[in-house]
């Protein structure tokens, strides 16, 4: 247990998951810490971080919300890094309780968090489990300089499935998905993902923001590879579920399951 700057306060182990949890996530907001930490309300919740930002475990910021207010996010400070044997480098290094607008960082690092919540902490179906979780803050080598959102692994029936994340916002262009697919390419075909994760096969979930942005992106990888990649949007993987049927390969019209 860490003890805080603020008189009195210790953190607890559901604090220190919590911590772990942001070192992963970056940013995080109370319904998604709620969810993280077993909170029974709201209130608890937000309770418990304004004392661990007052603590100096956490830092806090504001961005706007859809209806005209503000919503609080929260990240790990020096000090709640220092207190998981966490390095400082690489933290958000906006200042305390300012007003982020209009970053396309934060954009990106939400969506990415949301999937990897809905893995490690919401309810998966019956028999699948998350067994690990990596992130990634350097490509994975000269050779294949990829840097996929996230890479974890889902165990069914005795059996492993690798997968990789890729967010996509729209931001990136065809050009930039061409390379990256030569990239998983040679990865998958190389044998360096095998020395490296020690598994023989991995898949790439694309999650995206639309529709429409999905199908000309599948059109794009189709024209190199139907391998490796699948294809769903933000909106269905928060309503349905990453393993429900709301997959699109590269080819084909029919849904199928992650597994």
């Amino acid at each position: 247990m860490s003890a805080g700057r603020e008189i009195g306060i210790i953190a607890t182990s559901r604090d220190l998951v919590l911590l772990r949890t942001l070192a992963v996530t970056r940013v995080l907001d109370v319904d998604q810490v709620s969810v993280i930490g077993g909170f029974t309300s709201l209130r608890r919740a937000n309770r418990r971080l304004l004392k661990l930002v007052r603590a100096g475990f956490l830092k806090r910021w504001f961005v706007g919300t859809v209806s005209g207010g503000q919503k609080a996010l929260y990240g790990l400070s020096a000090q709640g890094a220092t207190a998981i044997g966490e390095s400082t480098q690489g933290l958000i290094a906006w200042q305390q309780d300012s007003l982020v607008t209009g970053n396309q960082f934060l954009a990106h690092q939400q969506s990415v968090n949301a999937a990897f919540i809905q893995t490690r902490f919401r309810p998966l179906p019956s028999g699948v489990s998350c067994e690990r979780w990596t992130t990634f803050r350097e490509p994975f080598s000269p050779s294949v300089p990829l840097m996929p959102d996230g890479y974890f692994e889902l165990m069914y029936q005795g059996a492993i499935y690798p997968m990789f994340l890729e967010v996509d916002l729209g931001t990136e262009s065809s050009r930039v998905w061409k390379r990256k697919v030569e990239l998983y390419l040679k990865f998958a075909l190389g044998g360096e993902f095998e020395r490296m994760f020690h598994e023989k096969r991995f898949r790439v979930l694309v999650i995206l923001h639309s529709e429409r942005r999905m199908e000309g992106l599948r059109k794009v990888i189709a024209k190199r590879t139907e391998k490796l990649f699948w294809f769903s949007t933000q909106d269905d993987v928060g309503r349905e579920g990453l393993c429900s049927s709301i997959w699109l390969r590269p080819t084909g019209a029919a849904r199928i399951p992650l597994l």
